[in-house]
C-alpha cells in the first residue's frame, strides 16, 4: 500500500510532535526532580514530604502535561500508521535528551553514551525510508 503524500506529511508532523512531547517532558521531569532532590528515606514524613514536593512543582507537572500530550498524539497517530513504524521513528527522542541533558541540565555525556545515541539515531533514518503504513484499510 502507498500511502499519499499528504497522509506522509501529516505522519511525519505528528511524529516529529511526538518527538518534541516527549522530550520535553522527560526534560520537565528531570529538570523538575534535580530541584527537588533525592528522596530522605523511606519513612512515611519523607515519602509525604516526597510526595508534596513532587506534586507541588511546576517543572513536574509542565512534564505530565506534557506527556498526556504526547499520549493524545502517539494514539492519534496509530490510529493510520503502523506501530512498527511510530515507535523506532520516534526513537530520535533518545538523541535530543542527552543534548538537553548535556547543554541545559550541565551532565555530562560520555563518548560511549554517544556512540550509542548515534547508532539509535542511524536506525530512527532506516526505519523514516519504510512506508508509514503496510496494511489495507477495510
Amino acid at each position: 500500500m502507498k500511502p499519499s503524500p499528504t497522509h506522509s506529511l501529516k505522519t511525519s508532523i505528528l511524529v516529529a510532535l511526538l518527538i518534541v512531547l516527549n522530550s520535553a517532558g522527560n526534560f520537565f521531569f528531570g529538570l523538575g526532580m534535580k530541584r527537588i532532590g533525592a528522596l530522605q528515606g523511606w519513612t512515611m514524613p519523607a515519602l509525604h514530604a516526597a510526595f508534596v514536593a513532587v506534586f507541588s512543582s511546576a517543572w513536574i507537572w509542565l512534564g505530565i502535561v506534557s506527556m498526556l500530550l504526547f499520549l493524545g498524539a502517539l494514539m492519534l497517530v496509530l490510529s493510520w500508521a503502523d506501530f512498527s513504524y511510530v515507535l523506532p521513528a520516534t526513537a530520535s527522542m533518545y538523541a535530543i535528551v542527552p543534548l538537553l541533558g548535556h547543554f541545559v541540565l550541565g551532565e555530562g555525556v560520555t563518548a560511549l553514551r554517544w556512540t550509542g545515541v548515534t547508532l539509535i539515531c542511524l536506525g530512527v533514518a532506516f526505519v523514516a525510508r519504510t512506508p508509514h503504513s503496510t496494511t489495507e484499510k477495510a
